[in-house]
C-alpha cells in the first residue's frame, strides 16, 4: 500500500494519522486516481484553512472542576419543574439574550457575550459514576480498564494514557524557554487515589506537567502566596555566567567522549540539557510565577483565594509562553466545605463557598484575557467530570444524599469554553426540561478533547505508541465544528 502522509503532520512522531494510512489503500476501489486523491487532499487543506480554527490557539487554560458542579444550580437553571428539581437559586438574565444562569453567577452573567456554554455534555456512565474514572476519561480521552472492588481506580501507572496536556507538550512544545504544562494548586484526587489521569503515562515522565502544589491544606486561601520555585532559580553562589561556563565545559568533555555520545544519541540529551539551562538562566518562568509583580487591584479582581489567584497565575503563565495550564478545583471530590461534590448542604456550600470564588475567578480571567487581546489565541475551558442529579435527595451512585443534595449525573451537564475562534455569546446543544439529558447536539468528553487538539493545531487522530508499542490515537473523537465562529 502506498502512503502519502499530509505535510501538515510532518512534525508528529509518526508523521501520519490513521486516516492517512487507510486513505490511499481504499481510494482505488472508489475509482479515485492518485492525482485525484492529492487534489482532494489539497482542497480539504484549503477548506480547513478557510475555517480558520485549526491551530488558532497558542495555549489552553483548563479550569478543572473536580467533584462535578451542579449544572442546574450554576448555568442551566430550569423553571416550571417540580420543587425537588428546581434550583433554590433564582435564574437571572445575562449579556446573551435569552440565556439565563443562576444568581450564584452574577459576574459571569456579564461576560457570557464572550463565551459558549455547552449545555449538552453527556456520556453513558458504564463504570464512570466514580469520580476518578470519570476524571480519567475527561482528561485522557480513554476509559480505564482496572477498577478496585471499592469502585476506586488503581493508582497512576506508567501504562496509563497520557493527560491531553502531556500530548500537547510532545507535539506543540513552547516556542520560548518556558514550562510547557503547569498543573496547580493540588493534584486530582478522590479519597486515596491521587493524580490518576494527571500524568504523561506511557509517554514517559519527561512529559509530565510541572506540578505546582504549594504547602497548606485545601481550606488555606493564601496558599498561592507560599509558592516555592527553587528548581527554577540559580543558587546565590552560582552566577549565570558561571553556569554557562559549566555548560561549555560539559560540551568540551562530551567532545572527547564520542562513544558515549553515540550510545545515548537516540535520547537527545543535549536538547533536554539546553532546554533546562535556558529555562533557568532566562528567568522567564521564575518571573511568571511571581504574583507580587501584579497590582493589588489585579489580584483583588481575581479574588484573594486559592482559585482566584491560580486563575491570575494561569494568565501570567500563558502570557509567558506556557502551552497548557490546568487549575484543579482546590478541594477534592468526596469532601466537604467548598467541594463541588454536594451530596449534602448544597444551598449553603454553593452559595457561601464554591460559587463566589468560581464566579469571580472565571469572569476575571475571561475579561482580563479579552482586554489584553489574549483571548484570540487562548482557549479557556471550565468543566467537571459530570454534573449533578436533576432530582435532589436521590441516589444515583450508591451515595447517600440529603434533601439538600444532588448525586453524580454524567448523562447531561454543562461546560464553558471561550477564545481562539470559539463562538461568542452562544449556547451549543440543549438539555431537556429537567436538564436530565440532551435534546440536541450531545457532546462527549472525547469530542471536547478533540476540539482542543484541533484548536492547538494537532490532529486528534494522530498516532502515538503505548508502552507495548501499540499504535493509539490521541483521542477517538471528532472536533465539534459547531463551536467554531
Amino acid at each position: 500500500m502506498l502512503v502519502f502522509p499530509q505535510s501538515a503532520m510532518r512534525d508528529t512522531c509518526d508523521g501520519l494519522t490513521r486516516r492517512d494510512l487507510l486513505r490511499v489503500g481504499g481510494s482505488t476501489m472508489f475509482g479515485l486516481s492518485l492525482p485525484g486523491l492529492l487534489q482532494a487532499e489539497s482542497r480539504a487543506a484549503t477548506d480547513q484553512e478557510k475555517h480558520d480554527s485549526f491551530g488558532k490557539a497558542k495555549s489552553v487554560i483548563l479550569l478543572y472542576l473536580q467533584g462535578g458542579p451542579s449544572h442546574l444550580d450554576l448555568w442551566d437553571p430550569k423553571e416550571n419543574v417540580p420543587d425537588n428539581v428546581k434550583s433554590q437559586f433564582a435564574p437571572i438574565d445575562t449579556k446573551t439574550p435569552g440565556v439565563k444562569v443562576t444568581d450564584l453567577m452574577p459576574r459571569f452573567a456579564e461576560v457570557t457575550d464572550k463565551v459558549t456554554l455547552i449545555r449538552s455534555m453527556s456520556y453513558e456512565p458504564t463504570g464512570l459514576f466514580n469520580h476518578t474514572a470519570a476524571i480519567y476519561q475527561m482528561l485522557t480521552g480513554y476509559t480505564t480498564d482496572k477498577v478496585s472492588p471499592a469502585g476506586q481506580l488503581e493508582p497512576p501507572s506508567p501504562k496509563d494514557f497520557p493527560h491531553f496536556g502531556c500530548n500537547v507538550t510532545k507535539f506543540r512544545p513552547p516556542e520560548v524557554p518556558m514550562l510547557p504544562f503547569v498543573m496547580m494548586p493540588r493534584p486530582l484526587q478522590e479519597s486515596n487515589v491521587i493524580n490518576k489521569g494527571g500524568t504523561a503515562g506511557f509517554l514517559g515522565r519527561a512529559y509530565d506537567p510541572y506540578y505546582l502544589f504549594p504547602p497548606g491544606n485545601d481550606m488555606d486561601m493564601d496558599k498561592m502566596d507560599q509558592i516555592k520555585i527553587d528548581d527554577l532559580k540559580l543558587r546565590p553562589e552560582v552566577s549565570k555566567f558561571r553556569l554557562q561556563q559549566r555548560a561549555r565545559l560539559r560540551d568540551l568533555i562530551n567532545d572527547g567522549m564520542k562513544s558515549l555520545d553515540k550510545a545515548v544519541a537516540k535520547h537527545d540529551l543535549d536538547k533536554y540539557y539546553e532546554q533546562a539551562l535556558s529555562l533557568v538562566t532566562s528567568g522567564r518562568a521564575r518571573d511568571a510565577f511571581d504574583l507580587t509583580l501584579e497590582t493589588d487591584a489585579a489580584r483583588d479582581r481575581y479574588g484573594r483565594n486559592t482559585f482566584g489567584q491560580c486563575c491570575l497565575l494561569a494568565r501570567r503563565l500563558v502570557e509567558a509562553g506556557t502551552r497548557v495550564v490546568e487549575v484543579n478545583w482546590p478541594k477534592t471530590a468526596n469532601s466537604d466545605n467548598h467541594s463541588w461534590d454536594v451530596h449534602i448542604n448544597l444551598s449553603k456550600r454553593m452559595k457561601t463557598q464554591a460559587a463566589p470564588m468560581f464566579d469571580t475567578g472565571l469572569s476575571a480571567l475571561i475579561e482580563d484575557l479579552d482586554e489584553r487581546g489574549m483571548l484570540d489565541e487562548t482557549v479557556v475551558v471550565a468543566v467537571g467530570e459530570f454534573g449533578r442529579s436533576p432530582k435532589r435527595g436521590v441516589s444515583t451512585s450508591g451515595n447517600n444524599n440529603s434533601d439538600d443534595g444532588r448525586d453524580h449525573w454524567p448523562y447531561c451537564y454543562t461546560a464553558c469554553i471561550a477564545g481562539a475562534g470559539i463562538k461568542r455569546g452562544f449556547v451549543y446543544g440543549k438539555s431537556d426540561e429537567t436538564a436530565s439529558s440532551p435534546l440536541a447536539d450531545p457532546v462527549h468528553p472525547t469530542q471536547l478533547l478533540a476540539t482542543l487538539y484541533h484548536l492547538l493545531g494537532i490532529k486528534p487522530d494522530t498516532i502515538v505508541h503505548n508502552h507495548l508499542n501499540q499504535p493509539r490515537e490521541l483521542v477517538k473523537g471528532e472536533p465539534v465544528t459547531g463551536l467554531f465562529a
